[in-house]
């Protein structure tokens, strides 16, 4: 299971301000620096190098711009004017590489706008929050504990240092930055509600173990086995191997992963009563007084962590029926109960609507999420059965980059000439065969 709807949606309005305010920032800074008046100069001259740039921003060309900018800083060092020119040519191509999702690549651009502009906190800062996107959580401490020695506190910088720790696993320095936030702008909702989340999962997590592998960080109630947090630990390596291998894609970063009774899972998560787990940038089980791992807790591992690598590569941008879809194909490799309920559903056509099934399944009875997860699991399986692995890492890569699901999933069959409602037909005509049936 992925976070519910509100989980995920209530830090959104924050990061579109912060990028809208960077974007309309920055493009203003390219504008405003490169509107120079032309002199009557000769050919080669600062002036014509900047004027060539300028059409090229018009143009919406940023790459060529700054590419232009480049070899001009390259033939007047000195040039005050073509030095600034750069620099804001560098970051509005990190932050056009920031809507497309290339992180790593943003953070490059940022960093080359500082070295040119070591004492503007902007940038140092928008590069901590490209490399805290791009999941280089180290780096991005390091870069934005240094932007606030630079420039001081102020509320998008603690908003997303507060992240990094909050995703490393280091709650009370993530409620530090939060707090520290909050006594800039009270009433800022968002960072609010962040600060209810961490303080209910502190209360919860402060007295828990911790042990480690290669990949994962595990957390684990005082009331859990070592021997189990062990064994929790060796079958998540197993699946990063075995999802890594299927999807041709292994994160970097080490994964935190929470074991918690069932009452504080409940109380931490808020998640439905069916729910056995959770996936929300943390892997969340609620394995109670469990004594040995069974093949139903590898399943919920390989389950959890196929939202891992799917998060990853999607950036976030993937519909819930897919991402679930593939998480029960991994997960059902360890234990498969089978299809009952879709079964059922499928001698009279009563399936989920997947337009419906693109969102949160949360609010969903558990006779109807467990329907919604194998309906989920059917047309995923069949997808890969039908066409392979590649296409469907290629609708997930697609995604990764922004694209709308309808044309991130026809890109990637387009070989086949198929789209989402073809694709849909063809899988509803292979349950009719199967099953029966409308």
């Amino acid at each position: 299971m992925t976070a519910t709807e509100p989980q995920k949606v209530r830090l959104i309005p924050l990061m579109r301000r912060l990028l809208l305010e960077a974007s309309i920032s920055l493009l203003v800074l390219v504008l405003l620096q490169l509107s120079i008046t032309v002199c009557e100069a000769a050919a080669g001259s600062p002036d014509v190098q900047n004027d060539s740039a300028r059409e090229l921003i018009r143009r919406g060309e940023y790459y060529k711009a700054l590419e232009q900018l480049k070899e001009a800083f390259s033939l007047f060092p000195y040039n005050e004017t073509v030095r600034k020119n750069l620099i804001a040519g560098y970051a509005a191509v990190g932050k056009k590489e920031m809507e497309r999702k290339e992180f790593d690549a943003a953070a490059e651009n940022f960093d080359n706008a500082r070295k040119l502009s070591p004492d503007t906190q902007e940038y140092g800062m928008l590069r901590g929050i490209a490399l805290f996107l791009g999941k280089n959580y180290d780096a991005a401490a390091i870069e934005l504990e240094q932007s606030r020695q630079n420039g001081g506190d102020n509320v998008p910088l603690l908003y997303y240092l507060g992240r990094v720790y909050y995703d490393s696993g280091d709650l009370e320095k993530a409620l530090a930055a939060w707090d520290g936030a909050l006594e800039i702008e009270p009433g800022n909702k968002p960072i609010r509600d962040m600060v209810e989340k961490a303080r209910r999962e502190l209360a919860v997590e402060s007295r828990m173990e911790k042990g480690y592998s290669s990949m994962f960080v595990i957390s684990y109630d005082e009331g859990t086995r070592p021997d189990l947090a062990d064994a929790v630990l060796d079958a998540l390596e197993s699946a990063y191997n075995r999802v890594g291998y299927d999807l041709s894609y292994y994160p970097t970063a080490h994964v935190p992963v929470i074991l918690y009774n069932k009452k504080d899972y409940r109380s931490v998560t808020a998640g439905p009563e069916w729910s056995g787990g959770l996936y929300d940038g943390k892997v969340r089980l609620p394995i109670g007084g469990a004594k040995e791992i069974t093949p139903v807790l590898r399943g919920v591992l390989s389950h959890e962590y196929t939202h891992v690598v799917v998060g990853e590569l999607t950036k976030g941008n993937c519909p819930t029926w897919l991402n679930e879809g593939l998480a029960e194909v991994e997960g059902r490799k360890e234990f498969d109960p089978g299809i009952p309920e879709l079964a059922r559903a499928a001698k009279t056509g009563a399936f989920f609507s997947f337009t419906v099934m693109e969102k949160s399944l949360s609010s969903l009875d558990t006779k109807s999420a467990l329907l919604a997860y194998q309906q989920s699991y059917s047309i995923v399986s069949f997808m890969i059965s039908a066409y392979g692995w590649d296409k469907v890492r290629g609708t997930l890569v697609n995604l990764g980059t922004g694209m709308r699901f309808d044309n991130a999933i026809a890109g990637a069959f387009a070989d086949y000439g198929l789209d989402l409602a073809a694709i849909i037909k063809e899988w509803r005509e292979h349950m009719r065969k199967e099953y029966g049936g409308e």
